[in-house]
């Protein structure tokens, strides 16, 4: 079989072992490849040996056959049997040129088709004419419609086209699976029942005409624990997803219905919002028999947002994928040869028009095979309704098909036809094999329909009236199939009634023990015991380091290990590091990131950052990885401090993708808390294309799920001139986001969901970082970061500001005298400009600039006992560069006001309310600027 003979090749040898020191052999294959850079996984290729003489000679001769074959292979779906509703005619083009007689082939011909058709005999044989089509009819042409002919790789053409041309045209279903498959169809309809019956004001979003679903997800878990996978990461939306929860997942239905009756999953001591129904998330091990282990399944949370959850999922999986392999590593169990994807498995569930309509599917796939991005393949479900809501397949796509745009990968798609139940499983199967084989997505089309509308609630009919007409004509599927094993004498009606009846039973059981339900808290387990659920912020923690600690990861900082870096890295970047290490003073931005990333590092955290150009920093400041000039050898230099450490630093230079991206992030953030996950955008707004992940995740995770993260997300901010779009990262929106209290008075403690900050100094930010990972609770830190200020000669840092017992500060008070009548109140990079003016004025005595660093939660106490050192102003101001109806006034303003003295107002400095967040007209933006500086001391 041409399966047994794939060859694997990898990636060349390693030029250089010197920058792999301290890395076990284990590790070494999965973590790294020829460029040393960790996490840079490159797709793993598999290659058939090609036809032999023999069969090409045969190809050659019967030249017609082959492309009579050729072509049906490409087109057969279109002849295929794939809409239960038959609503979809077949292509007639598809048909005129799958005629035999277009290609010189006559009725009662007898070809040899070796090499040009497989089936299960081996070398040369005759087949008739009328063998031959049959053959390609059963396969391509029935129940299946199988799209491979648009793969580049003809190494994974020629598999495929093996594999369904003897997997499935062969096809054999056992009398216990087809029992199976009518146990799991039948209770997903009782359930729906029994949900319209005791809940029939529930929108529930059932499975009723795509009840399938069940047998995909079965055989998938299936396939999985007897491959030996470990984990599968599902990421689904609300369609069939209570169906999947109470029968495959395991999930209570007690909990279910004490949620459905109003009630709080979380309990009573536990604060959060908590989140509606179909967003119910579940962990649990599933068993088969014949399998070594048990597979653990998680299905995640999921907003309202259709797709969102694609990139989480699959940041998750790849995040659970190396923490095995680092378990694996340290118990020496791991295989040099394992590959991503080995052990764990995504799958992705989508809706036929999400899947053609939402950007973020684009985006999560083509981020399915990049080196620091790739989970070792996603399998994609499509729960095909071959409706949206109200908007029919015309109205939803400009393709065939709606899993066309998985061809922007070349991703295998295999359609089939939900009727079909034994069918469905033969293709979740293939699906499996090819994912297994090379690594790489594969779509299932499961083209069903929607019995109710878009929820239980509406009408369809009023839309789509003839559609509706055919589907309340129709048999369900599972009395289709409950019927079929009748007429096998595979079943007994008795048998069918016991199983629809004693399901129905149990779930009254389950519903009448839900009104004593008392629920438990599902979060901070496994990897995450060691977490607390925060009642109370904790902005001040002893985050220092011990000084010469600091020198050492510095100076490791800039090692080359080997690499000939750029000449002016040498002199502009290194060699000024290093000087400023040994004197300890003068420290840029760059530097004590450095530092913050390689203690964390020494303390066995893992540290990734993610986004566009992070290696080198948009503004050339970073140079995490080091590039070799003459062979673009790659180096890390912070994986190399010491021989023994056990955290990473990972440099994911992302696509240009922001939502998919931020998304993924998010995913690997919620497997493991000790890993600080970071994304920075090119530019702070950039955010803006991903602002449903910001909305729906990163804000409210906690609060709707009690899922925790420690992202940080980076986005350089600050006016110097650069237009509309590259000057704020619209703090305003992320404030907002915040549940910072507004009263003083009140005495519930600050316990905020995310924390916004604005740091003037590289210490600060030093400690901002290093503060995410020493609490014991996690939380989204959103950072303005610097564009002026990496290089700002009056912004540095003393290693002593960072060395033991030193803390971030979340307000900074210049040393201003008691004596100041006016005191100015701002965030960022301001600060440089107003003290440069404040001295040129003579101003230092009697006007005191007050530094909000972190402005979420707001700081109450340290801001009350700042403005306590300044009895005798009589003046407060807010200064800001943002126009005043952006940036952070209408945030502070509010709460700064209640802690002034009494009688006392915040009076605001700075642009006129603007549309845009500043002006795109140099002459103008300099007037502006100018004005917002004197406007502090007039």
């Amino acid at each position: 079989m041409l399966a047994a003979t794939f060859r694997r090749h990898t990636s060349a040898p390693p030029r250089s072992t010197s920058a792999l020191r301290g890395v076990s052999a284990f590790s070494r294959p999965y973590h790294y490849t020829s460029n040393q850079v960790y996490g840079f996984r490159e797709p793993v290729t598999r290659t058939l040996p090609d036809y032999t003489a023999e069969q090409l000679a045969n190809r050659a001769s019967a030249s017609n056959l082959l492309r009579f074959v050729t072509y049906y292979r490409s087109l057969g779906h279109r002849l295929a049997s794939l809409d239960p509703l038959s609503l979809t005619p077949a292509d007639p083009s598809a048909l005129y040129q799958l005629d035999p007689a277009r290609y010189g082939l006559s009725p009662g011909d007898t070809f040899d088709v070796n090499g040009i058709l497989n089936t299960p005999v081996q070398g040369p044989h005759r087949l008739s004419l009328e063998e031959i089509v049959q053959r390609l009819n059963r396969t391509y042409a029935g129940s299946v419609g199988f799209e491979f002919a648009h793969l580049p790789n003809v190494s994974e053409r020629r598999w495929c086209n093996e594999l369904v041309e003897t997997m499935y045209a062969d096809r054999r279903v056992d009398q216990d699976s087809k029992k199976r498959m009518m146990y799991l169809l039948s209770r997903s309809e009782v359930f729906d029942h029994f949900m319209a019956k005791r809940f029939p004001q529930v929108k529930r979003y059932g499975l009723e005409g795509a009840e399938s679903m069940m047998i995909v997800m079965d055989e998938l878990f299936r396939a999985s624990s007897a491959a030996n996978v470990r984990d599968v990461v599902i990421g689904m939306p609300h369609r069939g997803r209570l169906n999947l929860l109470t029968d495959l997942l395991k999930y209570s239905p007690v909990t279910l219905f004490n949620k459905i009756k109003g009630n709080s999953e979380f309990p009573e001591d536990v604060p959060g919002a908590g989140d509606v129904l179909s967003h119910v998330s579940q962990s649990v091990d599933l068993e088969y028999s014949g399998a070594q282990n048990a597979v653990h399944v998680s299905l995640l949370h999921n907003p309202s947002h259709l797709e969102a959850i694609n990139p989480v999922a699959t940041g998750k999986a790849r995040a659970k994928q190396f923490d095995l392999l680092e378990q694996m590593t340290k118990s020496s169990t791991a295989s040099p040869e394992c590959d991503i994807g080995d052990k764990v498995l995504c799958v992705q569930l989508h809706g036929d028009s999400a899947f053609a309509g939402q950007g973020v599917v684009m985006e999560t796939l083509a981020m399915s095979n990049l080196p620091h991005y790739t989970c070792g393949g996603s399998i994609h479900v499509i729960v095909n309704n071959q409706i949206g809501y109200t908007t029919q397949a015309q109205n939803a796509r400009s393709t065939i098909y709606s899993s066309d745009v998985g061809k922007i990968i070349d991703a295998p798609v295999i359609h089939v036809n939900a009727d079909f139940p034994e069918d469905v499983a033969v293709a979740t199967k293939i699906a499996f094999e090819y994912r297994n084989k090379f690594r790489k997505d594969v779509i299932i089309d499961l083209i069903a329909y929607r019995r109710m509308g878009h929820n239980e609630l509406d009408e369809p009919a009023f839309t789509q009236p003839v559609m509706y007409k055919h589907i309340r004509g129709r048999r369900s599927v599972p009395k289709l199939f409950e019927q079929k094993l009748l007429d096998e004498g595979i079943t007994s009606q008795q048998e069918i009634d016991e199983i629809r009846e004693s399901y129905t039973t149990f779930l009254d059981k389950q519903l009448e023990e839900s009104y004593s339900h008392k629920p438990e808290a599902d979060t901070l387990k496994g990897k995450w015991s060691e977490m607390t659920i925060s009642k109370a912020d904790v902005t001040k923690i002893d985050t220092g380091v011990d000084v010469e600690t600091l020198k050492k990861v510095g100076i490791a900082s800039v090692a080359s290990h080997g690499v000939s870096p750029h000449g002016r890295l040498a002199k502009f970047h290194i060699t000024p590091r290093l000087s400023k290490l040994e004197s300890g003073t003068g420290l840029d931005w760059a530097t004590c990131e450095a530092l913050a990333f390689g203690s964390l590092l020494l303390d066995n955290y893992h540290v990734r950052i993610s986004g566009q150009d992070v290696g080198r920093g948009t503004f050339s400041q970073r140079h995490a990885m080091l590039v070799d000039q003459n062979d673009e050898h790659t180096v890390i230099p912070l994986n190399h401090i010491t021989p023994s450490q056990r955290g990473k630093l990972e440099i994911a230079n992302s696509n240009l993708s922001e939502f998919a991206v931020l998304g993924f992030e998010v995913g690997v953030s919620w497997e493991n808390p000790q890993r600080l996950c970071i994304w920075e955008a090119q530019f702070g707004d950039f955010f803006n294309g991903a602002q449903i992940i910001i909305d729906t995740f990163i804000s409210s995770s906690e609060s709707k799920w009690l899922r925790q993260t420690a992202l940080v997300m980076l986005l350089p901010h600050g006016y110097d001139g650069a237009g509309p779009e590259h000057s704020s990262c619209r703090i305003e929106r992320f404030l907002q986001l915040t549940d910072s209290k507004f009263e003083y008075n009140d005495p519930t403690p600050d316990n905020c969901n995310m924390h916004v900050a604005y740091p003037t100094t590289p210490a600060q930010m030093f400690h901002l970082l290093r503060r995410q990972m020493v609490r014991n609770y996690r939380r989204p830190l959103i950072i303005a970061g610097p564009k002026t200020l990496l290089r700002h000669p009056a912004c540095l840092s003393n290693l002593s500001e960072m060395g033991p017992g030193t803390t971030f500060q979340p307000v900074l008070s210049d040393a201003a005298s008691e004596s100041a009548k006016r005191v100015v109140f701002l965030s960022g990079k301001l600060f440089y400009d107003l003290v440069k003016e404040r001295d040129a004025k003579g101003l230092t005595d009697s006007v005191a600039l007050v530094r909000l660093e972190e402005i979420a939660p707001f700081p109450w106490e340290d801001m009350k006992q700042t403005l306590a050192g300044f009895p005798n102003a009589k003046e407060f101001l807010w200064v800001q560069e943002e126009p005043q109806n952006q940036g952070s006034y209408t945030f502070v303003a509010p709460r700064l006001e209640q802690l002034l003295p009494e009688g006392a107002k915040l009076r605001f400095v700075g642009r006129k309310a603007l549309a845009v967040p500043a002006t795109g007209i140099s002459a103008r933006y300099k007037t502006e600027q100018a004005a917002v500086i004197a406007g502090a001391f007039s």
